[in-house]
């Protein structure tokens, strides 16, 4: 039997797809398939794809024709070719330049949003993507439903799953509270990049409820990203009890010792911060945005997106109810084993890949 061969192309590189891209390709190895990852090279430092057995070639994420062609070169050959997000999808359907004998699956892992003319930009550029697939794969059940919208020929739903973080012994929760300033106080964690559509101007509004609380609970947002400086101007002239403590690698070990996780996003589908918690037994307050209530069910407290007097409320009361945190603990550890496993997800994914590549019975 010929050797299945398969591209995985990132653009961008979010948290959430480069790790399922890990995944995919360390699960695909493991099962005989030729695994090549196509993304910007600092991807692979961070993520370590030749770690998996994949090859890995480097293409810049601009859309030059030097890394159009870097990636056309890398597909030429492969049986099926898999774009994640909508930025490598437009890139990788410009590679292919129309081939149709070789399949494109892209997979949606979010959505961007854009007003006016880079509106229009924007769907002109969802159509190109999804109509260029022979499969769309979305992550949560609205993704689908939109790239149905924008013409996809054959959408389906994908809950991809990404690896447990290992967390460190409980013990180092009392260091992790030491190292940050909250032995002595709640602490409340965010994590994701500082950019504007994440909420965090609704996050330090939010934060001035929390001020008259004795004592004051300290909020913690790991991430970096354009908003970083405006952030920290705003936090220290109105005096709010939050910090910035920039990109970790120790997140989870942050995570498991907070008393609650905000989200407070303006859309997710399945972000990884609410799977973390959700599996951490840590109690989650998130938007009621996107793929969240269908990834978290009734294991998190949820609130509209920008209402900072909701977010705010809602910490309080949890904050004041160590028994209805400890009922969200443990309706999120229920939660999260409803989801699918890398084993599923992989399974799905290459199900997938044979259907695309398997002769017609016609044929």
């Amino acid at each position: 039997m010929t050797q299945l061969r398969t591209v995985q192309v990132l653009g961008g590189g979010s948290a959430g797809s480069s790790a399922h891209v890990r995944s995919l390709a360390a699960g695909l190895v493991a099962r005989g398939v030729r695994v090549t990852v196509c993304a910007p090279a600092p991807l692979e430092y961070e993520y370590d794809f030749l770690g998996t057995g994949a090859d890995f070639v480097p293409v810049p994420r601009r859309s030059d024709p030097a890394a159009v062609g870097a990636l056309r070169a890398a597909c030429a050959g492969a049986d099926v070719i898999h774009a994640h997000g909508l930025h490598a999808a437009v890139r990788t359907a410009v590679a292919l330049g129309g081939q149709q004998h070789v399949p494109l699956v892209v997979t949606w892992h979010t959505r961007a949003h854009a007003a006016g003319a880079r509106g229009g930009l924007l769907r002109m550029l969802e159509r190109r993507a999804v109509r260029a697939a022979a499969v769309v794969l979305g992550t949560s059940s609205e993704l689908v439903d939109r790239a149905r919208s924008r013409g996809a020929r054959d959408a389906r739903l994908a809950p991809v799953a990404v690896p447990a973080a290992r967390c460190a012994p409980c013990a180092s929760e009392n260091k992790a509270r030491a190292e940050l300033g909250a032995v002595d106080r709640p602490l409340l964690m965010a994590v994701g990049r500082l950019e504007a559509d994440r909420g965090y101007d609704v996050l330090l509004d939010a934060a001035h409820g929390w001020l008259g609380l004795d004592p004051v609970p300290l909020v913690v947002i790991a991430g970096e990203g354009r908003e970083r400086a405006a952030l920290q101007r705003r936090i220290e002239a109105e005096g709010l009890p939050v910090r910035l403590i920039g990109r970790r690698d120790d997140v989870t070990e942050l995570l498991a010792a907070a008393d609650l996780a905000l989200l407070p996003s303006r859309w997710e589908a399945r972000s990884l911060l609410a799977q973390e918690a959700l599996r951490l037994g840590v109690p989650l307050i998130a938007t009621r945005v996107g793929g969240i209530p269908e990834l978290v069910g009734d294991a998190a407290e949820l609130v509209p997106y920008g209402d900072a007097a909701a977010l705010s409320a809602a910490a309080v009361r949890l904050l004041a109810d160590p028994p209805a945190r400890e009922d969200l603990a443990t309706a999120g550890r229920a939660q999260a084993a409803t989801w699918p496993t890398e084993d599923e997800t992989i399974a799905q994914v290459l199900s997938i890949y044979d259907e695309l590549t398997q002769p017609s019975p016609l044929g």
